[in-house]
């Protein structure tokens, strides 16, 4: 049960990116709750559908592509917000993550995991940037990881990605503050989702449980990092521009 007001993004149109699994699933899910009107995105479109099923309200619409560099993630920005009208709120949670050591990382690996989250988001800022695509007052909230600021064996690549993304934050909330358009990413710890169960897979019992304990809350779910993003998407969060909300179930202090 959604600890927000039923209808706290009513009339409120919001993209979510990688919304057929996991974080960005249990996110449209929680927005649809609070009264807004989604725009799906997901590379499998039958599971798209699986996550529209879910939703609360009527009006959502599903725009399945694979989103992998900049230039292709502005057009396919620009166009949806010809064909929908503008949007108040983008959550990008699209994403690959890859365990693999420096020696064997390679540079289709550095392709896929840069251009789901950065190269992608980066496109997303620059068609943002644009007028006619996000209204005054809108939020643009980027998923990124506690990996962006702490050291993991088998992680450099996507740690790099990540810290992208929060640098890339930061400068895009100042250009878009004159223009009331504020830009946050939330840093988060392991979620039990798809992805962190495949991450599971390479780590082994022993390294898991020993990455598990690192938490202090232990891992987390998809909607707590759902409540995160409703919360910087909304008019709660007015205030708050160009930084990085850490849920990590305590990770970062330990």
């Amino acid at each position: 049960m959604s600890v927000f007001s039923p209808s706290c993004l009513a009339g409120r149109r919001i993209l979510v990116t990688g919304a057929s699994s996991g974080i960005g699933r249990a996110t449209a899910k929680l927005l649809s709750e609070c009264g807004a009107q989604l725009t799906l995105n997901g590379r499998d479109q039958e599971r798209l559908q699986v996550t529209l099923q879910m939703l609360d309200g009527e009006g959502h619409a599903l725009a399945p592509a694979t989103l992998a560099d900049a230039d292709g993630a502005a057009d396919w920005l620009n166009s949806l917000a010809t064909t929908h009208g503008a949007f108040d709120g983008i959550f990008h949670a699209a994403g690959v993550a890859l365990i693999r050591p420096v020696r064997m990382t390679r540079q289709a690996h550095l392709d896929e995991i840069f251009g789901a989250s950065l190269m992608a988001g980066f496109g997303i800022a620059r068609a943002g940037a644009q007028k006619g695509v996000m209204n005054p007052e809108s939020s643009i909230v980027y998923m990124s990881s506690v990996a962006g600021s702490r050291g993991e064996s088998g992680m450099t690549a996507y740690s790099a990605s990540k810290s992208g993304i929060d640098g890339m934050v930061r400068s895009f909330a100042c250009e878009l503050a004159p223009r009331r358009i504020r830009v946050n990413s939330i840093a988060a710890g392991a979620v039990k989702t798809e992805m962190v169960t495949q991450v599971a897979g390479q780590l082994g019992t022993a390294s898991l449980g020993n990455y598990e304990s690192h938490h202090l809350l232990g891992f987390g779910r998809a909607t707590d990092v759902a409540h995160a993003a409703a919360f910087l998407l909304s008019p709660a969060a007015v205030w708050i521009t160009g930084t990085t909300m850490v849920v990590d179930g305590g990770y970062m202090v330990r």
